[in-house]
């Protein structure tokens, strides 16, 4: 039998609770760089506290594709993304990443954001070793 998480763990097992959030009004510049700092391929746009947006590598590659990263975050991310609660199985949340066509979601549990997962983290074994490994 192969090695791997079940599609009913809960995303609250692999979601990363150490947020990169930022603001609709910083620029993609220091959003962008930010995001590079630490090493991760979105960031959460928040305003008084909740979730308005996601900026990704591919929003910041879009606007570099067009000539510039000039602007500001509100102009490039993703408005109201799709969002799990962290009672979410990883098998839903990567349902919805495959049929949505994105690698990030953010958890959201009673209208505070608590985390996000990647498709990364979904496909990240358990660091314990299987017996015969």
């Amino acid at each position: 039998m192969p090695y791997s998480r079940s599609e009913n763990e809960l995303v609250s097992a692999v979601m990363s609770g150490k947020l990169l959030v930022t603001s609709p009004s910083d620029t993609l510049a220091d959003a962008a760089h930010r995001m590079a700092d630490r090493r991760v391929g979105a960031i959460l746009v928040v305003e008084d506290d909740h979730l308005v947006g996601i900026l990704t590598e591919r929003d910041v590659l879009r606007a570099a594709g067009r000539g510039t990263i000039e602007g500001t975050v509100s102009q490039w991310m993703t408005a109201d993304p799709d969002t799990v609660t962290p009672d979410a199985t990883i098998g839903m949340a990567a349902a919805m990443m495959v049929h949505g066509g994105y690698r990030h979601v953010p958890i959201v549990d009673a209208g505070n954001l608590v985390g996000i997962v990647s498709i990364r983290d979904l496909l990240t074994l358990p660091s314990e070793a299987p017996s015969g490994a």
